[in-house]
């Protein structure tokens, strides 16, 4: 993410060490320990609402999609009614008087 050579590192280290001096070094190091770990907590927190609202978004398109899908399926193929139950009963009972015939 950020291109920090180590001499650039060294280089930081040492101003940091004068000015600040020694005996308030680790404190100073200590705290930016704590704003740096805030820091990633709300980026981290950034992205995974950012992932969300994403994800929420495939969801909703691809459910379109299918709603589409669905609906030119239902046109090319319509369902067909059920056959009534007079109609099954008589056809039980053709079926039934060919089977005893020999």
């Amino acid at each position: 993410m950020f291109d920090v050579a180590p001499s650039e590192l060294l280089l930081v280290a040492v101003v940091a060490l004068v000015i600040i001096g020694p005996k308030d070094l680790p404190r100073v190091l200590r705290f930016v320990g704590q704003w740096v770990g805030k820091a990633k907590g709300v980026a981290r927190q950034f992205r995974s609402g950012f992932d969300e609202m994403v994800r929420e978004a495939e969801l909703r398109e691809m459910e379109e999609k299918w709603r589409t899908e669905n609906e030119r399926i239902m046109r090319e193929h319509p369902v067909m009614p059920a056959p009534s139950e007079g109609a099954s009963a008589s056809q039980e009972t053709t079926d039934a008087a060919q089977e005893r015939r020999p």
